[in-house]
């Protein structure tokens, strides 16, 4: 494995927290997912970076070496990249001609690059998927990607670190899916409470939606007994196999035998967002992109006409809560 920034963004955000978890919620990562990505920057440069006990973590020599270096390098290449990106877009006033476009997953995606196409037929589209939306973030700061579609907790905000503008698409409450004979799928939503005895199954890269949707389980009385985390479709293959459950977007088209339901009084939300570089050439065409993704989500919606009853008594849900970070 070849160092790169993002290693020593890593390795500074754990030195900063002094704390391997805190770090992964800072970040937007799961805990085990940071612990070994650390493990593959230690193998790489020959030998342990922290002391890790239950006072949390700190550097050793060789961890400090390796900070002392990190912080003269990031801020450095923050720098570079931010001048290379108001260099690109300074006199550009004219459509692009190339799009690229970041994507975590959801429903706005396909209706975007569907609507771009149509509108600029001899354009370049490509398209970028990851778990994490700071791999895409920091790819978009870089001038690797135009634009990023993510969705964040409902009472969270994507990380300012990476300088980019945000601006939400939607507000969609968080629901469940589970086999249609579920004793709590015969309703049009679900308790949460109800489910306190559920194992959930879940997918990388959830972030900060782990600590929201561990929060709204306790405000509900329980404690999740059991997270199994794999990628999504052995998600919902757990789910088909009556296993466990899984939280899933409201377009969510589930397969035979499964439903979605959403969760009562919305407890647990997932906004979707559209991000760009303000001195990109993307920011001058962040509003015709917005509203292609506003009517892209529009259409994804109305495939769940049961969702869409239920929103009528939720109006600070659906496309009309929209907001600029």
């Amino acid at each position: 494995m070849n160092l790169e920034l993002r290693h020593l963004k890593v390795v500074c955000a754990i030195a900063e927290t002094g704390s391997v978890t805190k770090a992964a919620s800072l970040l937007g990562l799961a805990q085990p997912a940071l612990t070994a990505q650390l493990q593959r920057i230690e193998r790489t440069l020959g030998g342990p970076l922290f002391e890790r006990d239950r006072r949390g973590a700190r550097p050793t020599a060789l961890g400090e070496l390796v900070l002392s270096r990190a912080r003269v390098l990031l801020p450095a290449m923050k720098g570079l990249q931010d001048e290379a990106a108001r260099l690109a877009g300074s006199g550009s006033d004219r459509t692009m001609s190339r799009y690229r476009i970041g994507s975590v997953g959801g429903p706005v995606v396909g209706g975007m690059v569907q609507r771009l196409a149509e509108a600029q037929p001899e354009a370049q589209i490509t398209t970028q998927a990851s778990y994490y939306m700071e791999e895409l973030a920091e790819m978009t700061m870089a001038g690797k990607l135009d634009f990023v579609q993510v969705g964040v907790c409902g009472d969270a905000n994507p990380s300012a670190e990476y300088g980019l503008t945000w601006q939400s698409i939607a507000m969609d409450a968080v629901c469940v899916l589970m086999p249609e004979d579920h004793p709590q799928a015969k309703g049009m939503d679900v308790d949460l409470a109800e489910l306190s005895d559920a194992t959930w199954a879940g997918g990388p890269g959830g972030g900060c939606f782990t600590d929201c949707f561990s929060a709204a389980c306790a405000r509900a009385g329980f404690t999740p007994r059991k997270i199994l985390e794999t990628d999504i479709r052995s998600a919902v293959d757990l789910v088909e196999t009556g296993v466990a459950v899984t939280v899933a977007q409201p377009s969510f088209r589930p397969p035979a035998g499964l439903v979605t339901r959403p969760l009562r009084n919305a407890p647990v939300r997932w906004r979707q967002m559209l991000g760009w570089h303000p001195d990109s050439p993307a920011a001058q065409e962040a509003g015709r992109l917005m509203a292609m993704a506003r009517d892209a989500y529009v259409e994804s919606a109305t495939r769940n006409p049961l969702y869409q009853e239920w929103l009528a008594d939720y109006p600070h849900l659906g496309v009309d809560n929209l907001a600029t970070v």
